[in-house]
C-alpha cells in the first residue's frame, strides 16, 4: 500500500492535514492506499472514500443523499463516522448511511491492509475518530430503557430497527431494559451504578426522562448523580420535545446518531414542591389551554402528535379562562432585553470540559441554591416551598382571566411548537408565556399561526419573562389539569424554582437548543 498524490492534487483532501508515518515521513492530505483501485482521505469535513467498486455495486450512490465528486466516489460526513478499526490486518469502518431523509441505518466499509502498513493505519484510523468525535466521548456505556407503550406503542419495534444497530456499530456498551409500569424508571435511576454508565436514554416520549431526573434527585448523591450521567431521549413517544431540542429530531434514528455524537451539557433544572411532594422538572409546567390540550386528549393517543391541536382549537373555540392568582420573581421584563440575553449567550461557547465548572450563581442570594459543606443531596429551596410564606419581594396577583401559563425550560414543546425561541440550557432562568383568555377567536388563530412560523415571541398579547420562580394558586375549578414535563399533578397550588446547570444532557452543539432563536 502507499500513499496517495500530493493535497493539492486531490480535490476532497484538506490542506492544512498531514500524517506521518512514525519515522519522519508525512503524508500530506492524510490520504491512504486500502487496495489497488481504493483510497480513504480525510478530508475538511468528510471522510473521502474513493472506491471503483462502487460504480459496478451502487450506481445510485446512496439514493443520491451522500455527496460525491463521481460515481466511484462517497463523502461520508465525519458527523457520520460512528467507529473504525484495524484487526486481523482489516480495515473496518462503520458509519449511519441514510436510508431516507428522516433515518439512517449502520453500514460497514472493510478493506484487507498489507501488514508492513499496519501502524501507518492504525494511526490514521486513531486521526479518522478524532475528527468524527471532536469534543463528544468515544465508546459510552448506555442504560437503555424502553416503553413498550409509548405513543402508538412502536418504540420496542424502533428500537431494535433504528436505534440497536448504530449504538452497536458505535462500539456503545449496552445495558436494556423494557419498563413495564409508570414510575419503574424512577427506582432504575434511583438505584443506577454511576460509575458504570455514562448516559441514561430513554426510547419514548418525555415522560421516562422526566423519571429519570427525579430517580436521580432522590439519590442521596443527587448532584454528583446529575452532572456525571447524562439523560438522554430517543423519540419513540407521542410528546418528543427533549429530542426535538438537544438532538434537533424526532427521528429514532438520527437521534440516536445525535446522542452517539453529543457534547456534554448542563442543564438547568426546576424543583416543583406542591403540598409535601418536590419534584424536578425538566421541560415545562402548564396551567390552561396548553395543560388541558395535552392531559385532556390522552384518549385520542391513536390521533398521535396531532392530538394537541384537537385539544388546543376545541378550548379556543369555547374561549376557556383559568382564574388562578400568581406570585413571580422576575429576572428579565422586556423583549428586547431577552432578545440580547439570548445573542450573549449564543456567542459565549466554552469548550466542554470548561462547561462543568460553571458557578451555579444567579443573583446576590443564589449561593443557596447548589447548598455548602459535603452533602450532595439537591440544592435547598432558597425560596422555601409553596407551603411557606411568600418569599421578600413577591406579590400574588390575581389574573381571572387567564387562557394560558406556561413556563419552559426548553424552547420546543413539540416537533412544530417552538413556544420558547429564547430559551437557552443554562442560563438560569425559566421562560414565561402568559396569555388572556378573553382575546378574539381571530387573535387567537394568529398566535397559533404564529408559532408555526416561529414568530410567537414578538406578538403583542403575549406576555414573556425570563424568571427565577414562582407560585402560581388556581381557583374556582374544582378537578382541572397541571402539567409538569407533560405529567399530570394534582390540581393545587404549587411553587417553582431554578437550579443553574444542576442536570447532564447531550446536545449537538454543548450550549444551545436546535431551535431557532427569537426573530
Amino acid at each position: 500500500m502507499t500513499t496517495s498524490a500530493m493535497a493539492t492534487d486531490n480535490p476532497f483532501v484538506d490542506p492544512a492535514s498531514s500524517f506521518e508515518d512514525g519515522r519522519g515521513n508525512s503524508f500530506e492530505g492524510s490520504t491512504v492506499s486500502v487496495a489497488r483501485d481504493a483510497s480513504l482521505t480525510l478530508g475538511t469535513d468528510s471522510l473521502i472514500v474513493l472506491d471503483e467498486a462502487f460504480e459496478k455495486r451502487d450506481r445510485s450512490n446512496c439514493c443520491g443523499l451522500w455527496p460525491s465528486g463521481s460515481a466511484n466516489t462517497r463523502a461520508i460526513p465525519f458527523y457520520n463516522v460512528l467507529w473504525a478499526e484495524l484487526k486481523d490486518s482489516e480495515l473496518t469502518i462503520q458509519y449511519a448511511s441514510p436510508n431516507s431523509k428522516k433515518s439512517v441505518r449502520a453500514a460497514t466499509l472493510k478493506y484487507p491492509i498489507e501488514y508492513q502498513m499496519v501502524e501507518l493505519v492504525n494511526k490514521w484510523v486513531k486521526k479518522l475518530l478524532d475528527r468524527s468525535y471532536g469534543e463528544s466521548q468515544q465508546r459510552k456505556r448506555a442504560k437503555v430503557l424502553v416503553n413498550p407503550h409509548s405513543g402508538k406503542g412502536s418504540a420496542e419495534k424502533w428500537y431494535f430497527r433504528d436505534v440497536e444497530p448504530l449504538l452497536k456499530a458505535a462500539q456503545i456498551t449496552i445495558d436494556m431494559v423494557k419498563t413495564r409500569h409508570k414510575g419503574e424508571a424512577v427506582d432504575i435511576a434511583e438505584k443506577i451504578d454511576i460509575e458504570a454508565f455514562d448516559i441514561v436514554a430513554s426510547c419514548s416520549g418525555d415522560g421516562l426522562p422526566h423519571e429519570v431526573f427525579n430517580g436521580l434527585g432522590k439519590r442521596p448523591d443527587a448532584k454528583k448523580a446529575l452532572s456525571k450521567i447524562a439523560v438522554v431521549h430517543i423519540p419513540c413517544g407521542s410528546g418528543n420535545a427533549m429530542s426535538c431540542n438537544l438532538n434537533g429530531t424526532d427521528s429514532p434514528s438520527l437521534a440516536t446518531l445525535a446522542i452517539i455524537k453529543g457534547i456534554p451539557t448542563p442543564l438547568d433544572l426546576i424543583s416543583i414542591t406542591q403540598g409535601d411532594t418536590r419534584t424536578l422538572s425538566f421541560l415545562s409546567q402548564s396551567l390552561g389551554i396548553v395543560a388541558e390540550s395535552d392531559l385532556a386528549t390522552e384518549h385520542l393517543r391513536w390521533m398521535g402528535g396531532q392530538r394537541f391541536t384537537y385539544g388546543f382549537l376545541v378550548r379556543l373555540i369555547r374561549k376557556a379562562l383559568y382564574p388562578c392568582d400568581i406570585a413571580i420573581k422576575v429576572a428579565i421584563d422586556d423583549k428586547p432585553s431577552i432578545r440580547e440575553h439570548y445573542k450573549k449567550e449564543q456567542r459565549n461557547h466554552e469548550p466542554a470540559g470548561e462547561r462543568r465548572g460553571y458557578k451555579f450563581l444567579l443573583d446576590d442570594d443564589a449561593s443557596a441554591s447548589t447548598g455548602s459543606g459535603s452533602d450532595d443531596s439537591l440544592p435547598p429551596l432558597r425560596y422555601g416551598t409553596v407551603n411557606d410564606k411568600l418569599p421578600q419581594g413577591w406579590e400574588l396577583v390575581p389574573y381571572d382571566k387567564l387562557g394560558n401559563f406556561y413556563c419552559g425550560n426548553m424552547a420546543y414543546m413539540a416537533s412544530d411548537a417552538n413556544f420558547f425561541s429564547p430559551a437557552l440550557p443554562n442560563d438560569g432562568y425559566m421562560d414565561l408565556v402568559c396569555i388572556n383568555g378573553d382575546i378574539s377567536r381571530l387573535e387567537a388563530m394568529q398566535m397559533m399561526f404564529a408559532l408555526e412560523g416561529n414568530k410567537l415571541f414578538d406578538k403583542p398579547g403575549v406576555w414573556y419573562r425570563k424568571i427565577t420562580g414562582y407560585r402560581i394558586i388556581p381557583k374556582n375549578q374544582e378537578d382541572g389539569f397541571i402539567s409538569i414535563d407533560g405529567e399530570r399533578v394534582p390540581f393545587a397550588p404549587f411553587q417553582a424554582e431554578i437550579h443553574k446547570g444542576l442536570g447532564t444532557v447531550l446536545s449537538k452543539t454543548g450550549h444551545m437548543y436546535e431551535a431557532p432563536g427569537p426573530v
